[in-house]
């Protein structure tokens, strides 16, 4: 943009020369250079923390899915890279251990219950002990807590989707064994309730970057089109400012100026909600600073939109 305006210059001035409406002294001769820092000092520097820039990513959570109990897997109705609904099956694992322990559960507490009874009628006849009704309804009362516990694992045989979203890179087939270790994923499940949106902005740049701002973006999944948003958070930390609990000494690094990251929200959320995760593009932050500068980012964010449509990077 700013070779675009010095140009402009450039051919206004040569036909002011032409026309003999100014004369071609040392100061015009020279003029070009003072008006392009004219141009850095006045617009395009203070451009930077009234209208930042900085490259936008779309991401989704991802979830790691771990069953709570381990088994044969019997059947992956699912389909990979398909839409689900929360709540939706992903796999099953065979019910059998599940169910026949709780049967066993169940037969022994009716054989407790039937024993709290008679130990209760012997005692109020006189011939049986108030510790014989009282251990024989501790037995009762652990057996309920443990029939609990095995309709819970029953229930877990199923594993369902834990929210709106779909499963990637699916290689669970029927016939394996899954565990319920924390560190034995088996499928990666991708939520897709909430898009969010982050934008890489310059330290030097994020002074003036506030809540509720406007932003416009453009994305090289879609070339051409410019999408409005705004402000959501700043997130205050990135990783070269995070610190972890150690035994050992501070190590001295390099100090690197990491960008800050900006996270926004579009107007659009249907469209927001159709974005792949990973999608790449540019963003433009609107401040309350160096208004002036602001028609030229727009211009400088479409020309970025049209030329997305032949540059891959």
């Amino acid at each position: 943009m700013i070779v675009v305006l010095l140009n402009v210059y450039l051919v206004i001035l040569f036909c002011l020369v032409k026309l003999r409406i100014v004369p071609f002294n040392l100061f015009w001769k020279v003029s070009p250079v003072l008006v392009l820092l004219l141009l850095l000092i006045g617009l395009f520097i203070p451009m930077g923390w009234g209208a930042p820039q900085g490259s936008a990513l779309v991401v989704r959570n991802s979830v790691a899915i771990v069953p709570d109990v381990a088994g044969e897997v019997i059947d992956v109705p699912v389909l990979a890279n398909t839409s689900l609904k929360a709540g939706d099956i992903l796999f099953r694992i065979d019910p059998v251990p599940y169910q026949s322990k709780l049967d066993a559960l169940k037969a022994q507490l009716a054989l407790g219950q039937l024993r709290v009874s008679e130990t209760t009628e012997l005692r109020s006849r006189g011939a049986g002990r108030a510790y014989d009704v009282e251990q024989a309804q501790a037995e009762v009362d652990q057996l309920q807590a443990e029939i609990v516990e095995a309709k819970w694992n029953l229930d877990k045989t199923v594993v369902r989707a834990p929210a709106d979203g779909y499963v990637t890179n699916l290689a669970l087939r029927k016939g394996a064994r899954v565990s319920n270790l924390p560190l034995s994923p088996v499928m990666a499940f991708i939520d897709t309730a909430e898009t969010i949106i982050g934008v890489e902005v310059p330290q030097i740049d994020a002074r003036y970057i506030d809540t509720g701002q406007p932003v416009e973006v453009t994305f090289k999944f879609m070339p051409g089109k410019v999408y409005t948003g705004q402000v959501e958070s700043v997130l205050q930390a990135v990783a070269s400012g995070q610190t972890q609990t150690s035994g050992a000494a501070v190590t001295s690094r390099a100090i690197l100026s990491m960008p800050l990251v900006v996270r926004v929200k579009l107007d659009d959320n249907g469209f927001a909600d159709q974005l792949p995760a990973g999608s790449t593009g540019v963003a433009a932050i609107f401040t309350d600073h160096v208004k002036p500068a602001h028609l030229i980012r727009r211009v400088l964010l479409r020309q970025v939109a049209i030329l997305n449509y032949v540059n891959p990077f």
